[in-house]
């Protein structure tokens, strides 16, 4: 297999382009790199296609290493035949090739390998060559009868016999395949519920069947945890004969006098032998497709939230609020510097305690100039969101409140992370600072955060956690530097995920600030130590400087600081004028990029970019945040009503619909049929994590705590 030309037909990649991104990815560049700054050698490959072109070339030469070794192991028994050789070379997964192995693979002992060891093996060539007649093969297998070797009678003779042929149907290749299509294309998966499954867990499960061809990647992830957790068995129906019958076409002979048992071992063959084989192998792929998909929607649920806008320049109070214990708060200045905290008691007690609360809050946003108040969706957030509400209302407030989601914040609080950065403060006044700050900057904040924590997955537990642990490694780093960030103020966990530095080099970058001060040049980066030419290389163009040379607070690459000066000057600027209204005009209105590339000595695509930063240098792609205006006559669950259109937030979505949060502290469904009036392959096509929508209340299921919304049927008149 020539591993390029595969990759390039599978992704559509032209061949010169995938050889060069994979020679650019064993040099050690990182992919935010090549996909940023190498578009001339790659044919302008995105991050994700970058990405999957080297997961699949990881899994390719897995595959290549792993027929090597088949190869030579067959070769040293003296078996390789030219037709196995081409078999397996031409083999495109891990698993036919284990299919194709199975005859040769050293096996464990077996009831089959014990019978030959006691000397039947002949007695199942007789059997195969189907001459004589029953009275003749009992008479054959009289001669085996052996009390020492645990042979006492003939039919323990020819049991023994129907093993070895047994074993040998098993480690036909072809068999598998013959079963595995006919299960795909005819079978069902069912399952059934157990008496472990007490609380009616997943009752959707208990009697459900489905062609195997058509099971959602949902219901494999449902029917695979419930089966995990005992609650669920699960099993294939289909039509066994027809495949008993393909294995014995291959051995009965015309009018074969042992018809019967061959069959008969045929069945046992494929029952006790091929079957589980299969059956597992089914269940994997199902899985592994399901598997996919949920990591795919995870990852579009992390990017979407890890880019959600940020407030710039703004001072923000964090409110995480509660009943007994008390709402914590926490007021941050615009580049998130800790202010104050406090803790307030609104939801409990009686009126001077809101008194008491009132006043506190009103010196938190007088004193220290608040802009916007965060206030976390968890437990008593309905309740304070009143309060807050009535404040601001009461006093003439500008201050603007914003619903943020809290999930994660205790995550932090808690951690190492947030004790490093916060030694002196309780757990939970940290939590607060958390929800300011991510409402400031979601991105900087929520990547000091396991992905896992963030309330955007689907089934995440039951995954490859090695896999899920990667592919979300991925979408951080390729979120962050498409951000970019801010060498001088940014905490160690966000440099860790900028492209060629990691975790131990942003520790190493955050004490050469402490101890000098701020960075006043991307070039002093190469004063760090243990930064190297190859790390610069990787991360300058990542990171950015205010108030320094003006390239250095865009995503041009120093590499690229004499090819954009030169296009200044041909404009007719210096580099001191890039601000002006003047040069970004000249930059807008070039129109021949092509003969201007070839003149500069620098590829189109780069050209572009360099023109797109320099129109707005310090741009931020995210956009302004918005926020919900919860319905104050629904606060909990039971005040819900069918029939009801609220607004809500999108908190996650999975590939059967998104959940939304619409303040009553449990998130209503929208299936994937309601999402839109037209048909939706995937909810990622209708809806994205934090958007605002319009939900009609559409079913409610008090005991199970499931709130069934729609948004197609939102903008129809109710007719209440």
């Amino acid at each position: 297999m020539e591993i390029i030309k595969v990759l390039s037909s599978e992704l559509s990649i032209p061949e010169e382009k995938a050889r060069a991104a994979i020679s650019l990815l064993d040099e050690g560049n990182t992919i935010p790199f090549i996909a940023r700054y190498r578009k001339e050698v790659t044919g302008e490959m995105d991050d994700v296609t970058l990405r999957n072109l080297s997961e699949r070339y990881e899994y390719l030469k897995g595959l290549e290493e792993r027929k090597k070794s088949v190869l030579s192991s067959i070769s040293e028994q003296g078996k390789l035949t030219p037709e196995l050789e081409l078999a397996i070379e031409n083999a495109q997964k891990l698993t036919e090739v284990d299919n194709l192995y199975r005859p040769y693979k050293k096996k464990r002992k077996t009831r089959g390998s014990m019978a030959i060891e006691a000397g039947l093996a002949p007695l199942e060539k007789y059997l195969l060559a189907q001459n004589g007649s029953l009275a003749s093969l009992y008479s054959e297998a009289d001669k085996y009868i052996n009390e020492e070797k645990g042979i006492p009678d003939r039919d323990a003779a020819l049991k023994g016999a129907y093993d070895i042929l047994a074993e040998e149907m098993s480690d036909v290749a072809s068999f598998y395949d013959f079963a595995k299509s006919y299960i795909i294309r005819s079978g069902r998966l069912t399952s059934k519920q157990t008496k472990e499954d007490v609380e009616n867990k997943y009752q959707t499960y208990a009697s459900f069947s489905s062609f195997v061809k058509g099971i959602k990647n949902y219901q494999t992830l449902a029917i695979s945890r419930g089966e995990k957790e005992k609650c669920l068995s699960v099993s294939f129906a289909y039509d066994h004969m027809t495949i008993i019958n393909e294995i014995a076409r291959k051995y009965l002979l015309r009018n074969s006098p042992y018809e019967k048992e061959i069959r008969s071992v045929c069945e046992d063959s494929y029952k006790r032998l091929i079957a589980p084989a299969v059956e597992n192998e089914i269940r994997n792929d199902l899985f592994a497709k399901a598997e996919d998909a949920s990591i795919i929607i995870f990852k579009d649920n992390l990017k979407q939230l890890l880019l959600s806008a940020p407030l710039k320049g703004k001072r923000v109070l964090g409110f995480d609020p509660a009943f007994i214990n008390g709402c914590k708060l926490a007021s941050v200045d615009s580049s998130g510097k800790l202010l104050h905290v406090g803790v307030i008691y609104p939801t409990i007690g009686g009126k001077e305690k809101k008194e008491e609360s009132e006043k506190l809050l009103l010196s938190f946003i007088k004193n220290d100039k608040i802009d916007y108040i965060a206030l976390g969706n968890g437990t008593a957030s309905r309740e304070s969101e009143a309060f807050i509400n009535d404040v601001i209302k009461r006093n003439g407030l500008e201050v603007k409140l914003f619903i943020v989601n809290e999930a994660g914040a205790s995550v932090y609080s808690a951690s190492v992370l947030g004790g490093e950065e916060f030694p002196s403060l309780s757990v939970e006044k940290r939590s607060a600072i958390s929800l300011a700050r991510r409402l400031q900057d979601p991105l900087a904040e929520l990547v000091k955060i396991d992905p896992y924590s963030l309330g955007v997955g689907q089934y995440q537990h039951d995954l490859d956690q090695k896999k899920l642990s990667s592919a979300l490694h991925g979408v951080v780093e390729d979120a962050v530097n498409e951000v970019g960030v801010y060498l001088n103020n940014a905490s160690s966990a966000l440099l860790s995920y900028i492209s060629g530095i990691g975790p131990s080099l942003a520790k190493t970058i955050e004490k050469y600030r402490d101890e000098n001060g701020p960075f006043k040049s991307r070039e002093e980066l190469r004063k760090v130590s243990k930064l190297g030419p190859k790390a610069y290389e990787q991360c300058a163009g990542f990171l950015r400087i205010i108030d320094s040379n003006p390239l250095d607070n865009t995503s041009v690459h120093p590499e690229s600081y004499k090819t954009s000066i030169a296009l200044l000057a041909k404009l007719g600027f210096s580099l001191s004028q890039l601000n002006s209204e003047e040069a970004k005009s000249s930059l807008s209105n070039i129109k021949d990029y092509h003969s201007l590339a070839i003149e500069l000595n620098v590829g189109e695509p780069t050209l572009k970019d360099i023109v797109q930063e320099l129109i707005k240098p310090g741009r931020d792609i995210r956009l302004e945040a918005a926020s919900a205006t919860l319905s104050q006559e629904v606060t909990d669950m039971k005040e819900l009503k069918v029939g009801q259109v609220l607004m809500g937030t999108v908190r996650n979505i999975v590939d059967f619909g998104a959940f939304v949060d619409i303040g009553v502290h449990q998130d209503g469904l929208v299936h994937i049929s309601e999402l839109s009036d037209k048909p939706v392959s995937s909810p990622l096509e209708v809806v994205h994590v934090n958007e605002i929508v319009k939900v009609k209340v559409i079913s409610i299921d008090l005991p199970r705590k499931r709130i069934g919304l729609s948004i197609k049927q939102a903008n129809v008149a109710n007719p209440n």
